[in-house]
């Protein structure tokens, strides 16, 4: 079984850190990946970072696989290596809401942790399809905070053989950096990359180098769009009310980024507004970027990659959290599994383009599950080593 790391404080920071694949520096050409750009505003990046070359022969036909199991998801990705890059064999993404009701209880429920078990089963068959030797299966916030996560991780463990690794908010903000850097905008100076997760968001402050990012600072908050949800409780009914509800919602994220916004403002007033690079990393960008773009359907390669106005998605955020529920569940890519959650993940965006008030947002359909990947295929195919080159991050 994967060591359980006991809940921590509810905000965690880090600073001095540096990122790496590997522990070393990172040698590997860029290369150039096509992204579908939007119609009108949206552009694309100016460059591709490169995956590094791994392994070969026997390692390369190797599948490797990363779950991930948040508070409101449970996503699953198997992938072999292709040279800089890996190739995706087999993917599975369920909305389980883990995390339903913990904000009250402190637990999780017994219905919450049944749906999460059945897709589980699916990853555990998958695994099993797919012949994946080499696997991290890794836990977030609502196991993290949960008095009863110890029991489910123990349960998961008997019930599918997957062996969940509850990791901390500081890796939880690694392996997203990880996972999407590559897509942030090429420019000088400071960035922020940002992952709304269900019960957590975590802000990760990088400077680019001409290998991988260096991080300068960092912060995870307890609010994520399940956490925000419940803990503000019901939606009102009148415009009023919807209006007094998302402005409660944002004082309440506004709040816990007080330390942070502290600590970067030197940082953000180091150069003009225009130059200020975005990443963001969540369901909520990739939501909000499917209605900038019109879709009817949700396309991960419409929207991976793009970069957008970061007004276009302030008047998103704001037109939905004047919505009723069931004017959102009539949108396109939002339907009845988001509807209820997205006007928290609203105010959670809104509150970080306050903090870092960037002309664009970078949007990113990648995240903790690339980073594991990366991080199991740097490891050289030896699991042992995996929580080592993660380690290593700290270390340059």
């Amino acid at each position: 079984m994967a060591e359980l790391i006991p809940p921590e404080a509810r905000e965690e920071t880090g600073r001095g850190e540096a990122i790496s694949e590997t522990g070393k520096p990172d040698t590997t050409s860029e290369r150039q990946r096509p992204h579908a750009a939007s119609r009108d505003s949206g552009q694309q990046p100016d460059r591709q970072g490169a995956y590094p070359r791994y392994g070969h022969g026997a390692a390369q036909r190797q599948a490797y696989a990363a779950i991930d199991l948040g508070t409101n998801n449970c996503r699953l990705l198997i992938a072999r290596p292709q040279g800089e890059n890996f190739v995706v064999v087999d993917a599975f993404s369920r909305v389980v809401r883990l995390g339903e009701g913990l904000a009250q209880t402190g637990r999780l429920s017994d219905e919450a942790m049944d749906r999460a078990l059945v897709a589980l089963a699916v990853c555990a068959e998958k695994l099993k399809k797919r012949n994946v030797q080499l696997a991290r299966s890794v836990a977030t916030e609502a196991c993290r905070r949960a008095e009863n996560g110890a029991e489910f991780i123990e349960r998961v463990k008997r019930e599918t053989g997957i062996h969940l690794d509850v990791i901390t908010a500081r890796e939880e903000a690694r392996l997203a950096v990880l996972g999407c850097h590559i897509l942030l905008e090429s420019g000088e100076g400071p960035a922020m990359i940002f992952d709304i997760g269900g019960g957590s968001t975590e802000l990760v402050m990088i400077e680019s180098t001409p290998t991988v990012p260096r991080i300068l600072d960092w912060q995870s908050v307890p609010w994520g769009v399940v956490s925000l949800t419940e803990s503000c409780g019901e939606e009102p009914t009148d415009a009023r009310g919807r209006a007094e509800h998302y402005a409660k919602m944002r004082s309440l994220v506004r709040e816990s980024f007080s330390d942070f916004a502290e600590r970067i403002s030197p940082m953000r007033e180091k150069g003009p507004i225009p130059e200020l690079r975005l990443l963001g990393t969540s369901g909520t960008v990739t939501t909000l970027a499917s209605l900038h773009l019109e879709l009817e359907h949700y396309s991960r390669s419409a929207v991976d990659g793009l970069i957008l106005p970061a007004e276009a998605m302030r008047n998103i955020s704001a037109s939905l959290s004047t919505m009723t529920p069931e004017e959102r569940r009539a949108q396109p890519c939002i339907g009845t599994e988001r509807s209820d959650l997205v006007v928290a993940g609203c105010a959670i965006l809104e509150t970080i383009l306050d903090l870092w008030p960037a002309d664009r947002l970078g949007v990113a359909d990648r995240g903790i599950r690339e980073g594991i990947l990366r991080s199991l295929m740097a490891a050289g195919g030896h699991p042992g080593h995996v929580r080592r080159v993660v380690e290593q991050l700290d270390e340059r």
